[in-house]
């Protein structure tokens, strides 16, 4: 952990790969995420743990499947939604966002369970693989 701020402007422009979220800093167990993101992700759960999601540039959509049926949040620059564990969801940004999360040190992107994921993302971590 670092003992200077942090310029998440610095630290976001510092890579350009999509759904790869990098550790800015850690607080306790959890780990302070910051992801670039644009169109979809794949459905996926956190069985143990909530996810907590930060806008802060752009706009990010989570799509979430709940008891009463599926539905959309639309979160826009600024704005914050914690997805509850056991829920099955999938963030997609149309036009691009850059986000901060928050998740339990070691949580994988792609959660516990998830759809299949595509042949150049990482389906241990979620990250996307280098061409």
């Amino acid at each position: 952990m670092s003992k200077e701020p942090i310029s998440l402007g610095e630290a976001l422009a510092s890579f350009d790969a999509l759904w790869s979220p990098r550790i800015v800093t850690r607080v306790n167990d959890y780990d302070v995420r910051i992801a670039k993101v644009e169109g979809e992700h794949v459905w996926h759960v956190h069985d143990e743990t909530d996810e907590f999601f930060l806008v802060l540039d752009g706009e990010l959509h989570i799509s979430l499947r709940e008891p009463d049926g599926e539905r959309t949040v639309h979160l826009p620059r600024g704005a914050v939604f914690t997805v509850p564990r056991g829920t099955e969801h999938r963030p997609y940004a149309p036009s691009g966002a850059a986000i901060l999360m928050f998740e339990p040190t070691g949580t994988p992107t792609v959660g516990d369970r998830h759809d299949d994921v595509p042949d150049h993302v990482d389906a241990t971590t979620g990250h996307m693989l280098s061409s």
